[in-house]
């Protein structure tokens, strides 16, 4: 089975172990792990309704 791979340098999303664009290393593109104990969950929620309320989404 082969993963979506992420860009360290430039972000894009590939299937190679190196980036095709600008032959940087890719990794797992994997969400955090879910944690009760969540030290950063406010300031994500923050950032995200900053966000959406910027893009007019709220």
């Amino acid at each position: 089975m082969r993963y979506i791979l992420k860009c360290v340098s430039c972000g894009r999303y590939t299937l190679k172990e190196a980036c095709p664009a600008c032959s940087s290393k890719a990794v797992r593109a994997v969400p955090p792990k879910y944690s009760p104990d969540d030290k950063y969950g406010s300031y994500r929620r923050q950032v995200k309704e900053e966000t959406w309320m910027k893009e007019g989404l709220l």
